[in-house]
């Protein structure tokens, strides 16, 4: 049997409908985000919150959104490069710094709902699963964690973002599977592995086994570290106050922007009828000026 090329017809693309643009471009999985959006129409128009972690190679961004009809709707939102102000200048991308990003969002959320006092949710990180308990006067704030595009790999460091944000008070629909620490063949979660993580004790192991194979990397490699001062025996001091400082001021302040400089023109500026007729006027005085200074000599 001869091949034959399987043609498209006319029909084919008079019906072809072009998918959406962020599905086009590969950012968004409609799939996954649809069944993160609906809500149940005994609800009515009650938002339903989101946790979105997103990744960049030199940021973190934690933000609690809802969908409506005109376009999601930012309720907070919580970044890796905010937390040099609270003593974390380095290693703004790695699990503990998700963590702390996380952290951040939670306690930002709760203290614009005037709930931080209620949810003050795990204040020493231990590792192990937390889970908000709900009170008697109001429910605790719940959200969905949504991760984008990420394979949820186990300790992703998605979740340590989740984490901190279960122990900042949010309630998080969640498993322990996925956390750091959490062993396939005993099927139970190594809290002792997943606080290493939480602490930057990973960062801290890699920085001693450099220190001591290869010290020239070790230099290049964690330069802004010995910048500061910081070493592998006091990450973990450091994240401890770090959390500290987060839980005493979660408020975002604006950033100080200079004013803008003078914009340097090339042409002259267009004048207003007004300003024309002035000079005009100012024209025709020196005119009837000279003639009569020569009309004088």
């Amino acid at each position: 049997m001869a091949f034959a090329k399987a043609q498209k017809s006319k029909a084919y693309f008079k019906r072809y409908q072009v998918k959406y643009k962020r599905r086009r471009e590969g950012k968004t999985d409609y799939r996954a985000r649809i069944r993160l959006i609906n809500q149940d129409k005994n609800k009515y128009n009650t938002p339903k919150y989101r946790f979105v972690v997103r990744f960049t190679n030199k940021d973190i961004t934690a933000q609690i959104i809802s969908a409506s009809i005109a376009g999601d709707i930012v309720l907070a939102s919580a970044y890796a490069h905010e937390l040099p102000r609270y003593g974390l200048e380095v290693g703004l991308t790695n699990y503990a710094a998700a963590y702390c990003t996380g952290l951040l969002l939670a306690r930002q959320v709760l203290k614009m709902l005037e709930m931080d006092a209620e949810y003050e949710g795990n204040i020493e990180a231990t590792g192990e699963d937390y889970s908000v308990e709900p009170t008697e006067n109001r429910r605790p704030f719940r959200a969905l964690l949504d991760v984008g595009l990420v394979k949820t790999t186990t300790g992703n460091r998605v979740f340590g973002a989740l984490k901190g944000a279960l122990d900042g008070g949010l309630d998080i629909p969640h498993s322990e599977k996925r956390f750091a620490g959490f062993s396939k063949d005993s099927k139970q979660l190594d809290a002792e592995v997943h606080r290493k993580y939480i602490y930057g004790g990973h960062v801290a192991a890699y920085m001693r086994t450099l220190m001591e194979d290869e010290p020239e990397k070790y230099q290049s490699h964690f330069c802004e570290y010995i910048k500061r001062g910081i070493e592998a025996d006091n990450l973990e001091e450091l994240y401890k106050k770090v959390h500290a400082a987060i839980r005493a001021d979660p408020n975002q302040k604006k950033s100080e922007k200079k004013p803008p400089a003078e914009h340097k023109r090339y042409n002259l500026k267009k004048l207003t009828y007004e300003e024309r007729k002035a000079r005009l006027v100012e024209r025709l005085k020196a005119l009837n000026a000279a003639e009569d200074d020569e009309d004088d000599e």
